[in-house]
């Protein structure tokens, strides 16, 4: 096992990780901006070590400083948590070339994952479903892209290769605006990711957003944990996830799964991941693979009972999965609320100090976060200040049961997204299930 370990993340996934380490018996070692000085698990960690100031591009992500932490408190690992330097490859690289461990897949992967194009090449290779579209990148003949756009059929996106998150993409209705908006997408992208690749795919009018968990020891053993649906989503942000994804044929599920694990053995991939699918009319179509554990991880703990962070750490660790596939029974529904510091309805930041914290109870509820009473959230970072996960033997008795906590929490003196949360557990569609990722935007502009 891993002997110590630096935690290169901040707020409720550093605790996480952090109590994962605990359970295994590793020491940590908690890196922090000059901000950040007074996070819970600063104070429960074996060591910290302040890695610069409240600027992130200063602290979480840079390279030397979290390297350099690792130097001198003799750590054998880093642990990049998600977010900040978690999918960057050149991070991974520098990790192992300096003799530490990187928990996540090799640099190599993580990079091949991150390139949209030749993302959806390996996914294709190892016959995992792909969204229709020009299987490669644009080239400058503007012919060729016309032809591959009416075959397909309008309307239809173009995405940068580089891009993430609901960035470097545009969607184009017709024939006339489609040569303009390669042209412009290429700019933008070449700006913003520097690599103005691009590629075209159709565009599916009312997907709903379901997801994958996967993990791999990188000794030939993958197994997948079930889906997820995180189709309520604002500006490509999920808000609330589900597990598992409600309304998906049971065949269905189990073929598309089957090869995800294929695919992470063809791959060599090692660690957590999950591969994100856009779902319309019965059918999967992969977007993307995300190369490190998920903020809504925990409700694929809840249905599986498998610890997804120890596994990161046993793998990393060198260690063969603990389980196989025969031994994963998926039972019941989880859901998770994001709760954020922000005003519900303009959704603006909301920073400053909680005068009063009470986490929910009660059967079926589990309460991720770094909060407590005279904490003070800083304005620098993301938003996200809990998550709140509630699990039922059925999916009605789950969400009752996160309306309830929702209802039992206490946050003072910050503003929260909670009465969103609060609306949506009660919303009737949301409710029936099976919402679409355009849902959410639809309601809040009515």
């Amino acid at each position: 096992m891993l002997d110590k370990v630096v935690i290169a993340n901040r707020g409720e996934i550093a605790l996480r990780i952090l109590r994962a380490c605990k359970e295994l018996g590793i020491k940590t070692v908690a890196v922090h901006s000059k901000a950040d000085a007074d996070l819970m698990h600063l104070h429960l960690a074996d060591e910290s070590v302040c890695i610069g100031p409240n600027n992130p591009a200063e602290s979480y992500l840079n390279i030397p400083a979290i390297i350099s932490a690792a130097e001198v408190t003799h750590a054998t690992a880093i642990h990049p948590g998600y977010g900040f330097l978690s999918e960057n490859a050149d991070f991974a690289e520098q990790v192992e070339r300096s003799g530490f461990t990187f928990i996540g897949p090799s640099a190599d992967v993580i990079r091949l994952m991150g390139d949209k194009v030749s993302a959806i090449e390996a996914m294709q290779k190892a016959g995992v479903p792909t969204v229709p579209g020009s299987n490669g990148a644009l080239t400058d003949d503007d012919s060729r892209t016309m032809a591959i756009a009416r075959d397909i059929g309008y309307p239809v996106i173009i995405k940068a290769a580089g891009g993430g998150g609901g960035r470097g993409m545009r969607v184009v209705h017709d024939e006339e605006e489609l040569i303009a908006s390669v042209a412009l997408t290429k700019s933008e992208a070449g700006a913003a990711f520097n690599n103005d690749t691009v590629y075209l795919e159709k565009f599916l009018q009312n997907p709903r957003h379901v997801e994958f968990q996967v993990l791999a020891d990188g000794q030939g053993n993958a197994i997948h944990l079930g889906d997820r649906d995180c189709s309520l989503q604002r500006r490509h942000q999920k808000v609330i996830e589900e597990a598992p994804a409600p309304g998906i044929p049971e065949a269905k599920r189990q073929e598309v799964a089957s090869a995800c694990t294929r695919a992470c053995i063809e791959l060599g991939y090692k660690g957590a991941g999950t591969f994100e699918f856009l779902y319309e009319n019965g059918e999967f179509y992969f977007i993307e693979m995300n190369t490190r554990v998920q903020v809504e991880h925990p409700v694929t703990e809840m249905i599986s009972g498998l610890d997804i962070v120890k596994e990161q750490l046993r793998i990393a660790s060198g260690l063969p999965l603990s389980v196989r596939q025969e031994d994963i029974e998926l039972k019941g529904h989880s859901f998770e609320c994001r709760i954020n510091a922000e005003d519900p309805k303009t959704f603006m930041p909301s920073p400053g100090k909680v005068v009063q914290f009470h986490a929910p109870g009660g059967n079926g509820v589990r309460v991720d976060s770094h909060l407590y009473n005279g904490y003070s959230v800083p304005p620098y970072y993301d938003s996200l200040i809990a998550k709140i996960i509630s699990y039922g033997p059925d999916r009605e008795t789950a969400l009752t049961r996160m309306k309830n906590a929702l209802d039992e929490t206490v946050i003072e003196g910050i503003k929260t997204n909670i009465p969103l949360h609060q609306d949506l557990v009660t919303d009737p569609h949301f409710k029936e299930g099976c919402v679409s990722i355009h849902y959410l935007e639809k309601k809040l502009a009515d």
